[in-house]
């Protein structure tokens, strides 16, 4: 199981920007999909992007989608998620994850938690002025 960690979070002004990362501590991400996710308090945690960059895949939901871009980045062992337009609702901590048996195309990303496992820290990501 690659283990991954998150980083990049902080505070920033409604409409500002920020890129978060997902690294990973051992081996590459060429030939696994990677998905970011978010928790509120309270809340389910929510699927909101993924990346399978060996076959040039990604999605995004609605809420994010033409403000948040994922990419892989050229050493094959993160992958970023670059925040604009940012909105106090998009505060929350963001994860990300794979699984073996993830699944990410323009139309679906399908993802096991049980496969995910043991989830990491994650990252606070805070929107407020």
């Amino acid at each position: 199981q690659v283990q991954l960690v998150e980083s990049g979070g902080g505070l920033v002004q409604p409409g500002g920007s920020l890129r978060l990362s997902c690294t990973a501590s051992s081996a590459t991400l060429d030939y696994y999909a990677v998905g970011w996710f978010r928790q509120a308090p309270g809340k389910e945690r929510e699927a909101i992007s993924c990346i399978n960059a060996s076959v040039g895949t990604t999605n995004y939901i609605d809420t994010v989608k033409g403000r948040f871009t994922i990419a892989r980045g050229s050493n094959k062992k993160a992958v970023y998620l670059e925040m604009s337009h940012l909105t106090p609702e998009d505060t929350t901590v963001y994860y990300c994850a794979t699984d073996p048996g993830m699944i990410c195309t323009a139309g679906n990303f399908h993802y096991s938690r049980t496969q995910i496992g043991t989830w990491g820290q994650g990252t606070q990501v805070t929107v407020s002025s």
